[in-house]
């Protein structure tokens, strides 16, 4: 299942610790070393039984987590910023369709015409659409709430 797990802290730590069979991302600043990390592991083996998948987009990166949920595999993603607006119409369709998938956002302004100061436009933009979202203010609180995430998607999951 999982190997010790060397060299990887914060986030990807956290969902290493959940087992997610897939991974499916997209690089987008501030969440890029969360799912470098993540992929690293996987291919080093510390992560098993678990797949790795780059995509083209974060659309992608969404669709496939919907697709590999809806197949009953404990599914993750992450994003940020612009990466979730583009997103969005993916955003709907797993909600509505009540797939338990855990995604992190890296919460970053959606300001123009590129901004990287952090606050929480990104996500907020999506308030509405679904998905409960969890707010951590320390490492730890993001931690434990990653764990809670994959526990609480797949205890409200639509049968």
């Amino acid at each position: 299942m999982l190997k010790q797990i060397e060299g990887s802290h914060g986030i990807a730590g956290a969902v290493a610790l959940c087992r997610p069979e897939i991974i499916c991302a997209y690089p987008i600043t501030p969440q890029t070393h969360i799912v470098e990390d993540l992929g690293a592991m996987v291919k080093s083996g510390n992560l098993e039984k678990c797949e790795f998948i780059n995509v083209e987009s974060e659309f992608a990166a969404l669709s496939v987590a919907i697709g590999s949920s809806a197949a009953g595999a404990r599914s993750y993603t992450a994003t940020a910023s612009q990466g979730l607006l583009y997103m969005a119409e993916a955003v709907y369709n797993a909600s509505g369709l009540g797939l338990p998938i855990v995604m992190t956002v890296g919460n970053r302004a959606i300001g123009a015409p590129i901004n990287i100061w952090n606050d929480q436009s990104d996500s907020m933009s999506m308030r509405d659409a679904g998905w409960i979202q969890l707010f951590a203010e320390t490492n730890q609180e993001a931690l434990d709430l990653h764990i809670q995430a994959f526990r609480i998607a797949e205890t409200l999951r639509k049968l």
